[in-house]
């Protein structure tokens, strides 16, 4: 067939120009290098159509093969037959999803930028309309689970803005396209199963699980694991519907953070100010000490004035440096991070529980 081609090539070229072809192309070559450009050209064109999705060789048929060993691993869990099939028809390689995990901001934005996109004033205010018109729901779920009413919204209108963006993945896809991709396999692997085991335990149809890039699902945008480990069935409907259902989302979320550790009784942290540098910094647990012992290496309120005297241990934390905001932050905030490890996040739902609590 390629020599058909060249011959015809040639043909053409030597009909419409008055001197060959062949002495436009060095004497003992001419053919040889004619086949070897157009052959070049040909695999380059089919290359481009078939190309792998990334840098490691993924490829839509090796994502196939991958999806078929999960298919026969998630048959011997015992996932049922039928739930199993309408789970795989659908499931395609999202090439997408793999560049966003391994994408990195370009520009590091700083605490205070973060704080202007996440809190807005006209968050806040939706947060306080959510928490009026759901105060009674909330304070009973608040009293239950001894998580305050006001940090149950805060982490509500970060994760989900109150339940508007949910995310519009195929949860499954995603799941299975981060697993093959391989860098972290066993992570995103456990997850796909414990997705199988939401669609076997009939919490969610498979066309309605929709979700984040990397996984995350409904209004608390838990993980799957997370889901199994600490979503509840609120309303007592047989569902653990975090997806739709405001009961089944503002449990779950106190469920999460009660069994994690959170105390009652306490906040999550004041922004403070140095007077002197402080001989350690950080989240670690052995860098929480008691406020006497940060009053007496010159820490002080916000506002200049001491700390105050309760026997309470607190960690300080610089995200942007000396420079930037500076927190003593406590338990709570502790148990924020087990959630989101990233200290920007937790210090934005400690901010927007403290804007709720102000009214404004």
């Amino acid at each position: 067939m390629l020599v058909k081609i060249i011959n015809r090539l040639v043909a053409r070229l030597t009909v419409h120009t008055k001197r060959s072809c062949y002495s436009l192309l060095p004497k003992p070559l001419n053919v040889a290098v004619l086949i070897s450009s157009i052959t070049l050209s040909l695999s380059a064109s089919a290359y481009a159509e078939n190309k792998p999705s990334s840098d490691n060789g993924l490829s839509e048929e090796g994502f196939n093969r991958y999806v078929a060993q999960l298919k026969n691993e998630a048959a011997a869990k015992g996932i049922d037959k039928a739930k199993l099939e309408q789970a795989f028809a659908d499931i395609t390689f999202r090439p997408t999803v793999v560049k966003s995990d391994k994408s990195q901001p370009e520009k590091k934005i700083t605490l205070d930028d973060y704080l202007a996109t996440r809190v807005p004033d006209w968050k806040v205010k939706q947060a306080v309309e959510q928490y009026n018109e759901n105060k009674v729901l909330l304070e009973e779920i608040a009293d239950k689970y001894g998580v305050q009413a006001r940090f149950i919204v805060a982490l509500w209108g970060n994760e989900s803005n109150f339940g508007k963006i949910q995310g519009n993945f195929s949860v499954l896809s995603a799941l299975a396209s981060l697993a093959y991709e391989g860098r972290r396999e066993k992570l995103f692997k456990d997850n796909f199963f414990a997705v199988l085991r939401i669609l076997d335990e009939g919490h969610i149809d498979v066309k309605a699980l929709k979700g984040s890039w990397a996984g995350a699902m409904g209004q608390t945008q838990f993980m799957p694991i997370s889901f199994l480990n600490y979503a509840v069935d609120y309303d007592g409907d047989g569902r653990k519907d975090i997806w739709e259902t405001k009961a089944d989302v503002f449990a779950s979320i106190a469920n999460y953070l009660s069994a994690e550790g959170w105390d009652s009784e306490g906040t999550w942290g004041r922004q403070v100010t140095l007077t002197k540098p402080v001989p350690f910094s950080g989240l670690a647990k052995s860098n929480m000490k008691p406020l006497s012992f940060w009053s007496s290496n010159g820490v002080r309120r916000y506002n200049g004035s001491e700390l105050p005297n309760v026997n309470v241990d607190a960690s300080l934390i610089m995200p942007d440096g000396e420079k930037g905001r500076i927190y003593l932050v406590y338990n709570n905030f502790h148990t924020l991070m087990k959630w989101n490890r990233s200290s920007y996040f937790g210090v934005s739902v400690g901010y927007l529980s403290e804007r709720i609590k102000r009214g404004y």
